[in-house]
């Protein structure tokens, strides 16, 4: 794919997001209808993309090592976090720890693999965030309750029952138990998952578009760039690691080299509610990490594909 063609599709996804950015400053969207358009990209939308992606593909055994590669990058962030706040407060220590891990993957990374890979980069990412969501939908909040002095031990049992409450998850686990064991799902079933999963990458940059805000105390710009920074200096030595040294074939080799340069999870704003850290700060990080990340993936492709 040539750079022209990267750019144009990208701008593109800037295009959608700016769209509903737009629209919801206009009050066309109100703020709480992000929550709608999330149900619909996390529980309509996103499974439809994963379900058409995985038809008619054949998955080894030896594929699930994406899996734990999703789960190793989320780790590494969250020792960064601890290693960079060791003489730090346990709330600030909290804080980065929950706010360094985890990809965003099924809302914002998917849709720009689904665009310029395929259905082939979209099964080898949907591997990557079954490893992935045991960090966003758990693992991180764990050890940032730790890292606070609050939690005793990581409680498997818990995010085992986060982790089965999640659409994308569950779709991820049975298409790649299906796809392992070589059933195949009828054809007008994948019929009907295209035509909704062709949504997909629109719905979930509308959605972004809809729910991006900046707020936080200005006085603690220091903290946020340190974070930012950290984030995607661990991010770019991952994606040389995952390109020039992984003896993987190239499609895999690419996509997570983009995989990694994905924006911080989701989930992080609202664990920091649940750990009174401060919000203003989670989201602004978290919105800010959406923008780097589209410049980072978009200079990824254009040198990669």
């Amino acid at each position: 794919m040539g750079m022209a063609a990267v750019l144009s599709r990208a701008a593109c996804f800037i295009g959608v997001i700016l769209l509903g950015y737009g629209l919801r400053r206009i009050g066309f969207f109100k703020e709480e209808d992000f929550h709608v358009l999330s149900k619909i990209v996390l529980k309509i939308t996103l499974p439809a993309a994963i379900v058409f992606s995985f038809a008619d593909k054949e998955i080894d055994v030896s594929m699930l090592v994406l899996s734990l590669l999703g789960l190793l990058g989320g780790l590494i962030y969250i020792a960064a976090g601890f290693l960079m706040n060791i003489k730090a407060s346990k709330e600030q220590r909290a804080f980065e720890v929950l706010n360094l891990s985890g990809y965003n993957i099924g809302n914002f990374t998917l849709p720009f693999v689904q665009s310029f890979l395929g259905p082939s980069g979209v099964v080898i990412t949907s591997l990557f965030d079954t490893g992935n969501a045991v960090i966003c939908l758990g693992g991180a909040y764990s050890a940032a309750s730790i890292a606070k002095g609050e939690g005793h031990g990581i409680p498997v049992a818990q995010i085992v029952k986060t982790l089965v409450k999640s659409v994308p998850f569950d779709t991820y686990m049975i298409m790649t138990v299906l796809c392992l064991l070589n059933i195949r799902l009828p054809s007008q079933a994948v019929s009907f998952a295209q035509i909704i999963a062709d949504g997909n990458a629109f719905m979930a940059m509308l959605m972004i578009g809809v729910g991006f805000k900046l707020s936080g105390d200005k006085s603690q710009t220091g903290t946020l760039v340190k974070i930012l920074a950290v984030r995607y200096g661990i991010a770019a030595v991952l994606s040389a690691v995952c390109y020039f040294l992984l003896p993987l074939p190239l499609e895999y080799r690419q996509t997570l080299a983009i995989l990694v340069f994905g924006p911080i999870a989701s989930a992080a704003p609202a664990f920091t509610a649940d750990l009174k850290g401060d919000i203003g700060l989670s989201s602004a990080v978290n919105s800010l990490s959406i923008l780097i990340s589209i410049g980072c993936i978009v200079a990824v492709v254009g040198m990669v594909l």
